[in-house]
């Protein structure tokens, strides 16, 4: 084995292109020089379609949880009340945020591998019709649900007058998101996922109905006051220091994106999800999520006592130098998370399944060996 040869196989980080890590390693620029305010002006602008939208993206160092925390404080004051869709630790997430700055948390909780639906939140807008803004994961990491966010917004949209905040930290860039047709206020995500960079630069996108909140807001932020990011950014800049190497290599992400294609990316994501979900089925591992509902970049599994989802973990990485997830908060210990975005392709996905195969093997779990690995050949056989 090579000791360096490490394949991470989580849900983020994920792995970095060597042609990002080359541009990262670009000698060091002036944050405020002209050259580099050209790079960023034209970065930001080439994130949009990521986003789907017209509307400015910010970027800001910081880890996705910083642009969660800014599309909480900069729409919400003390007192307000919003409604959290929490479907998972993430959305939970969101919770904590906004009860840190005293703001009513109403929390609509569906069981740990279940979706958000939209009658849920029809209902529960009835019963909560002072909420200010609804706030909704795209992707719960923690489960592999991926929430129906168009049919949502669509339902908020309907039913309230309040802002649709989303967490898209870990699947934007690998699904469809359609911020300004979908009516979704206000998107945020970050660049250690499907965006293939180190973790240290969030994004956000705000629609202009979420502006007029924003900007009558007292601003309780001072690194997070999202109007000091957009003043700066009409002049090519950020209000504080940014992680000049970080924008590099997003610069070098986004021309890979570009040579791909948006359509093409989402269905070879497409493609890993339904090849990892038919191994895992293959070799009688339950999935967490509903066909439906499933992630596009992560699966979770849930191997029910037939085995121990740690003693998996340990047996890749100690034989095969692979990482793949565990469970987190009350599934801690119990299931195990397979990534598969990014800098990623089908022939990884092969990788990992044929070494999970051999690694339920030693641990003396029951597995037909190949078994996983054929599902999710037939999968690919069929898309090619």
């Amino acid at each position: 084995m090579f000791a360096d040869k490490m394949i991470l196989r989580i849900p983020g980080p994920t792995p970095i292109p060597p042609r990002v890590q080359t541009a990262m390693s670009q000698p060091m620029i002036g944050h405020r020089s002209g050259k580099f305010s050209a790079l960023f002006a034209r970065t930001a602008e080439r994130l949009k379609p990521y986003f789907g939208t017209q509307q400015d993206v910010y970027i800001l160092a910081g880890s996705g949880t910083s642009a969660l925390e800014m599309s909480v404080v900069n729409t919400l004051q003390p007192g307000d009340e919003a409604a959290i869709l929490v479907s998972g630790a993430f959305g939970e997430r969101f919770a904590k945020i906004c009860e840190r700055y005293g703001i009513i948390a109403h929390r609509l909780e569906v069981p740990w591998g279940k979706a958000v639906t939209p009658e849920l939140v029809e209902t529960f807008l009835q019963k909560k019709p002072q909420v200010k803004a609804v706030f909704a994961t795209y992707c719960e990491t923690s489960t592999g649900v991926e929430n129906p966010i168009a049919d949502l917004a669509k339902t908020i949209r309907t039913h309230s007058d309040a802002l649709f905040i989303v967490d898209a930290v870990s699947n934007l860039g690998a699904v469809p998101c359609e911020m300004d047709a979908w009516g979704v206020d206000i998107v945020v995500t970050g660049s250690q996922k499907a965006f293939m960079l180190p973790t240290g630069l969030a994004f956000l996108a705000a629609s202009e109905r979420a502006w007029q909140v924003i900007e009558q807001n007292k601003s309780l932020a001072f690194y997070l006051d999202l109007k000091a990011y957009r003043k700066s950014l009409a002049e090519q800049t950020t209000p504080y220091t940014p992680a000049v190497s970080l924008v590099f290599g997003l610069a070098e992400v986004l021309d890979m994106l570009e040579e791909e294609g948006l359509p093409a990316i989402v269905k070879r994501h497409e493609l890993m999800r339904d090849m990892t979900r038919a191994a895992m089925k293959a070799l009688n591992i339950k999935l967490m999520a509903e066909d439906q509902y499933a992630s596009t970049t992560v699966t979770s599994c849930d191997p029910e006592g037939v085995f121990h989802a740690e003693a998996l973990r340990k047996m890749l990485t100690q034989q095969f130098n692979i990482t793949i997830a565990g469970g987190q908060q009350h599934l801690k210990g119990k299931i195990f998370r397979i990534g598969h975005m990014g800098y990623c392709e089908p022939l990884d996905v092969l990788q990992v399944i044929s070494a999970i195969e051999l690694s339920l093997h030693q641990i003396g779990a029951p597995v037909e060996l190949g078994a996983g690995v054929k599902a999710a050949q037939e999968v690919l056989i069929a898309h090619v």
